[in-house]
């Protein structure tokens, strides 16, 4: 019973040591940040910890979900299931027929 416990817990400790290294490396990536559409009406904020909040208009938090970013390719995932996906080209984030600009 003890050995299933410490199995438990060493593979727990090895999960969150793995997340952590994770978000160390989207902590430091030149995409994390504010980018927002010319007008500003679509706002997308790439947090260090692998998750955005996107809003829209006055609605701050019309959108949440985690994303990941593979060289210049990022693919979201909403909390509520929907999927996305964007690329970086020079310096400008393309997304659903929407292009970004960093702020």
């Amino acid at each position: 019973m003890q050995r299933a416990f410490a199995t438990l817990m060493t593979a727990a400790l090895l999960s969150q040591s793995v997340k952590a290294g994770e978000s160390d490396v989207q902590a430091n990536h030149p995409y994390v940040g504010l980018w927002i559409t010319e007008d500003s009406y679509i706002r997308h904020e790439l947090l260090p910890n692998g998750r955005y909040v996107e809003a829209r208009g006055t609605r701050e938090r019309a959108y949440e979900g985690r994303y990941e970013v593979t060289g210049t390719h990022i693919d979201y995932w909403d909390d509520t299931g929907f999927t996305a996906d964007g690329e970086f080209i020079d310096g400008v984030l393309h997304h659903a027929g929407m292009v970004l600009y960093r702020r």
